[in-house]
Order: structure tokens, then C-alpha cells, then sequence
């Protein structure tokens, strides 16, 4: 509903929302920011990609929380995609993160998912004191945290959705982050079969990764079918 209404309020293109939100859907739904970003390394820095996946959180979340961390969640994926391990990419984040104002409760979030990541504590307690994922710092903290624990991609995301709050978006954006790392061939065989709308989510993620080859929408018939009016 947030989103919604603050499209729905929006008076002009791509301005940031007037709300003070910081839901976790802005933060959900920007890691495809780091894979399109990382096609362009020679003529994107790091600091641009943070801007580019806050401010399109910020277009329905307007608590810096709520679109902080969607600069960091798409600095991880870029720094992921680009070969750095999880804890080299967190750090990273980080390092640009703290170059905005607001930036504090989103930090203190994800320092304590990389404490509780070494303590002698069961995984649903640790889970329990990051938050329940239905803001934007715990979302990304508890994904963090279930990434760095896992042995497996598998163990990560099932551990990301089996506890009392907003499991499908920490689900997600563990995916998001794990994927980036390891690759699609890590999800099991058995989750991708039944998979609802399997062949439209598959020709999305093949446009994103091609998209540095694209020339222009309006000369591609197929891809203005797919995405019209882009």
C-alpha cells in the first residue's frame, strides 16, 4: 500500500516520496540496480550505483532507512557480481553509507547482523533480535545475517523465511544477494520446476544481463512488446 499511494500521489516523474516510510519494499526490489550497473563498470563508480538504487527506493520510501539501504543492498550485488566475498562487499556498502546523512540506524542494523553472525546463539534468536524484516534496516540486516551463516544457498534462504515477519522479503533479498554470488545453478532443481511464472522471470533476468548490448527500445520490436511505453 505504500508503494501504491505514493506512486499514486507522485506529481511528477521520479520524485521522491513525500512520505516518511521506511517499509522494506524499496530495499526488495533494487538488486537488478548492481547487475545492470556492473555491465557499465568502466563508466560507473560504486558511489553512483548507491545513488541510483536510494533514489529509486526513495520514489515510495522517504525515511532515509527506507532508501539507504537499497544503496547498499545494490552496492553489494555490484561488488558480488564483480567477484568480492559477502563480507568484502558488506564492508564496502558501508563505506558509502556512512557518507549520508540518516545513515545511522541502517549501519547499527547491519553490525549487529555481522555480531550475531560469530555468536554462540541459535539462528532464530539471532533472527528474532535483528527484527522481524517489516522495515527496511531489519529486512536487509536479517538477509545479511542468514547469507553469512548458511552453508549453503539452499540453508540461507530457507532459514530467511521461516520466522514470525516479513518472510517473503527477507527471502528475497538473501536470494538476491547469494545469487549474485554463487549464481543460478545454486537454486535447487526442485524449487525452479514448479515455479510460477518461470519463463517470463528467466527472459527478464536474460534482458538485464544483455542490456549493455541494447541499442534503443523503439528499434527492438520484441523488446518494446515486453516493455512498452519504456
Amino acid at each position: 500500500m505504500t508503494c501504491l499511494s505514493a506512486l499514486r500521489d507522485m506529481e511528477e516523474a521520479e520524485e521522491p516520496a513525500a512520505n516518511d516510510s521506511k517499509g522494506c519494499g524499496g530495499v526488495m526490489r533494487v538488486a537488478p540496480v548492481g547487475l545492470f550497473c556492473w555491465h557499465f563498470m568502466s563508466k560507473v563508480e560504486s558511489d553512483q550505483v548507491f545513488e541510483l538504487g536510494a533514489n529509486i527506493a526513495a520514489i515510495t520510501h522517504g525515511h532515509p532507512s527506507g532508501y539507504l539501504t537499497g544503496g547498499v543492498l545494490a552496492v553489494m550485488v555490484y561488488a558480488l557480481v564483480d567477484g568480492a566475498t559477502l563480507m568484502e562487499a558488506l564492508q564496502h556498502a558501508k563505506t558509502l553509507l556512512v557518507c549520508h546523512r540518516g545513515h545511522e540506524e541502517t549501519l547499527h542494523a547491519l553490525d549487529n547482523a555481522v555480531r550475531l553472525s560469530t555468536a554462540d546463539i541459535p539462528h532464530h534468536e539471532a533472527i528474532k533480535q535483528l527484527g522481524e524484516g517489516w522495515v527496511a534496516e531489519e529486512a536487509l540486516a536479517v538477509s545479511v545475517y542468514c547469507a553469512l551463516v548458511a552453508q549453503s544457498f539452499e540453508e540461507a534462504v530457507v532459514l530467511a523465511v521461516n520466522h514470525d515477519g516479513d518472510s517473503d522479503s527477507t527471502g528475497a533479498i538473501t536470494g538476491n544477494i547469494l545469487g549474485a554470488m554463487l549464481g543460478v545453478n545454486v537454486i535447487p532443481e526442485r524449487w525452479l520446476k514448479p515455479l510460477e511464472l518461470k519463463s517470463v522471470i528467466e527472459a527478464v533476468a536474460e534482458d538485464l544481463w544483455i542490456c549493455s548490448t541494447w541499442k534503443s527500445f523503439s528499434d527492438d520490436h520484441e523488446l518494446w512488446e515486453r516493455y512498452p511505453g519504456y
